[in-house]
């Protein structure tokens, strides 16, 4: 289970995405919760936890000097800042400690949920990384696969039957449970097969599949860069500027140039 620590100081905000990540990531996480940025430190610490929510504005230590301190004892976790202000000093603050991203509130769920996606994935790079943990992952993901499922053919049915159904719907808001869903498996049966198969989590696959969807469009300059976030799967257009720079350090703005150029 991935191991997310959700920091805010207002009871009501930590009870919204405590209950949003328990709906959606259902026997996958375990979620523990800080009232202000010192709390947010100890409960890290005791708990190794991958992943941090940090609300920046939290009385006393903040979550940014929090993060800044997660940083000197765990250079490889997750940071995802929550904050209600778009001020140029908290972003700017937030590449400093390498945060994963920085999430406006309120939010859409879409993006609080694709960016844990993607911490997901980082915790489990992270822990490929480690020789002997790779090896008993292995070994493990090995049993349980023959255990459930013995017919090889079998899975690349399955293997086929996702990639067409994702193919066909990747422009509106599907997710792994809408794919396992339709295919007749569990959500979490399924993610272990997805990942099996894939080599990477449902949304990482998603995201890289709508990106190069999105790559596809720049290269039309008749196509308005608005229009072309919601062709490939994104309905807002700021979020899709913000998934498009992480994945190929780039702006839209700034890829098309380059390709039209």
């Amino acid at each position: 289970m991935y191991r997310v620590l959700i920091a805010d100081d207002e009871p009501i905000e930590r009870q919204v995405i405590s209950k949003k990540l328990n709906v959606f990531f259902k026997d996958q996480i375990e979620v523990f919760l800080a009232t202000n940025g010192v709390e947010a430190v100890e409960e890290f610490k005791k708990n190794d936890c991958q992943i941090a929510l940090l609300d920046i504005s939290m009385p006393g230590k903040s979550g940014l000097d929090a993060a800044e301190e997660i940083r000197t004892f765990d250079e490889r976790c997750s940071i995802i800042f929550l904050t209600a202000f778009d001020e140029f000093s908290y972003a700017k603050k937030a590449i400093e400690v390498k945060a994963l991203d920085y999430l406006l509130k309120p939010g859409a769920d879409e993006e609080l949920i694709n960016v844990l996606e993607e911490a997901f994935s980082i915790a489990d790079k992270n822990k490929e990384d480690v020789k002997d943990v790779e090896i008993k992952k292995q070994n493990t993901v090995k049993s349980e696969f023959d255990l459930e499922d013995k017919d090889q053919s079998k899975s690349g049915e399955i293997v086929r039957e996702a990639k067409k159904f994702i193919d066909e719907h990747y422009k509106e808001d599907i997710s792994l449970q809408d794919v396992a869903g339709v295919l007749g498996y569990s959500d979490v049966y399924f993610c272990k097969l997805f990942k099996q198969n894939f080599g990477k989590s449902f949304i990482v696959y998603l995201n890289e599949l709508r990106i190069s969807k999105a790559k596809e469009f720049l290269a039309n300059p008749a196509i308005n860069i608005k229009d072309i976030s919601s062709e490939a799967g994104y309905r807002d257009a700021n979020y899709f500027t913000r998934v498009f720079k992480r994945m190929t350090g780039q702006t839209p703005s700034e890829y098309r140039n380059g390709v039209i150029d």
